[in-house]
């Protein structure tokens, strides 16, 4: 229960720092804008990672893997609106938008370009900018069905610069990332490319009659 709680404890400063005010509330259905979330790949149960550890090969930026750890606050990504775009905090986000997804702990944004995967060969996937501003390499579209991206439901991340699915090839990696999987970027769409949003803070969307607050669901 330890290093649960000790999550439970960085989580709840992660809303400090984003100014956020926890409400005891009803389950938030929606991903929303501003929300901090653990994105889980339902083929593989793992879920998106990174850490202050560079490629060896290839762009050289901040290594992405996929761990099946679930109580890492390495895994804590902050979604936001794509380079230039804007969206109300709290709002859900709609399918086929694009975003960003920012890595908590090190602060730079979920990246992909034309460099080759280090195990497979794929397209890498990467961490790239300072203080959560990159380029156009960290805009993804969020490929659901319905409306907006409903937190039950797997979705599929589209990098919109090179049109390819954010996947996990199922390899895994040596030291010093002893057991984590590589994260990929695949052309197809029938393939490890499905993800749900797992534990984080959900904002709600914010209500008229009272703008000045904003309210949470957490869950670990």
């Amino acid at each position: 229960m330890l290093p649960l709680r000790i999550e439970l404890l960085s989580v709840l400063l992660l809303c400090l720092i984003y100014n956020i005010r926890i409400i005891c509330a009803s389950s938030q259905k929606y991903v929303t804008c501003g929300s901090v979330l653990k994105l889980l790949n339902t083929d593989y149960r793992v879920r998106l990672h990174s850490h202050d550890v560079k490629y060896g090969t290839g762009s050289g930026q901040q290594s992405v893997t996929a761990t099946e750890l679930q109580e890492d606050i390495n895994s804590h990504w902050l979604i936001k609106p794509s380079n230039g775009k804007t969206i109300e905090r709290g709002q859900p986000i709609k399918c086929g938008s694009s975003i960003r997804m920012e890595h908590v702990e090190t602060k730079k944004n979920l990246h992909s370009h034309h460099f080759q995967s280090p195990l497979s060969g794929n397209q890498e996937i990467s961490c790239y900018g300072d203080n959560g501003e990159g380029d156009s390499g960290d805009n993804w579209t969020v490929v659901c069905s319905g409306d907006s991206w409903h937190r039950d439901d797997s979705v599929m991340l589209k990098h919109v610069d090179t049109d390819m699915y954010l996947a996990v090839s199922g390899r895994t990696f040596g030291r010093p990332i002893n057991g984590q999987m590589e994260v990929i970027g695949v052309r197809s769409s029938t393939g490890s490319v499905h993800w749900q949003a797992s534990e984080g803070v959900f904002l709600h969307a914010p209500d008229l009659s009272a703008r000045h607050s904003h309210t949470v669901h957490t869950e670990l």
